[in-house]
């Protein structure tokens, strides 16, 4: 997997998660007016994937 972090037509950063075959699994949801923030949107992700439920 990877994430792929780019700025969008309006200006805003954001991050799209792909899986290893290419297919797009998820994204920021929202554009972050600096590079910093999308990235620590981005690690913060990391982080908690291994922690976080699955609720039905």
């Amino acid at each position: 997997m990877y994430f792929k972090l780019y700025k969008d037509t309006a200006g805003y950063w954001r991050w799209t998660l792909f899986a290893v075959n290419g297919r797009k699994i998820a994204d920021s949801g929202e554009g972050y007016v600096n590079k910093g923030d999308c990235q620590s949107a981005i690690d913060l992700v990391k982080s908690a994937s291994a922690l976080t439920p699955v609720l039905e």
